[in-house]
């Protein structure tokens, strides 16, 4: 599949459609106290970084969100590929993307949270065979049986 990936706002109706896509595919999944969601005016904010994957015809099949917390911690948010486009890398593609722009913020680490269970089992493939390890939770999130963490420490560029 060609795709281009590009930073996006998340205010246009297609990737707004592709949000609530994402969040209709989590409902079931996990209770909603334990879905950690950003809304696409969050994501829109001058700290997020919403890279969109979209198809040779232009139509949003994936999405990712980088995550700025200070200036050595970002956070991977919103991974989501369409289930009809799911093995064909688009998500590592997405997060190869991320972590680059992490790499040029000079990002020191990226961190995730992402739920358990089966419907998950792919996101957790897609973190550990990207370099992810598992780790505690960070930030505000709780710990409980419905979320797991991943980080990746990020080599950063020594200047010239």
């Amino acid at each position: 599949m060609s795709i281009s990936i590009a930073i996006e706002t998340a205010l246009q109706d297609d990737v707004r459609g592709l949000v609530a896509q994402l969040n209709d595919h989590l409902l079931p999944l996990s209770p909603p106290e334990f879905q950690f969601k950003m809304t696409v005016e969050q994501m829109a904010g001058a700290d997020t970084s919403v890279f969109v994957a979209r198809d040779a015809a232009g139509r949003p099949v994936g999405m990712g969100a980088l995550k700025v917390h200070s200036a050595a911690l970002g956070e991977v948010k919103r991974m989501f590929t369409l289930p009809e486009i799911r093995g064909q890398r688009v998500g590592s593609a997405l997060l190869a993307a991320i972590v680059a722009l992490a790499q040029e913020k000079h990002l020191s680490m990226l961190m995730l949270e992402t739920g358990t269970g089966p419907g998950f089992d792919g996101a957790h493939r897609l973190y550990s065979r990207s370099g992810f390890v598992a780790r505690g939770p960070f930030l505000d999130y709780p710990g409980s049986a419905w979320s797991a963490f991943f980080e990746m420490s990020l080599s950063v560029p020594q200047p010239a």
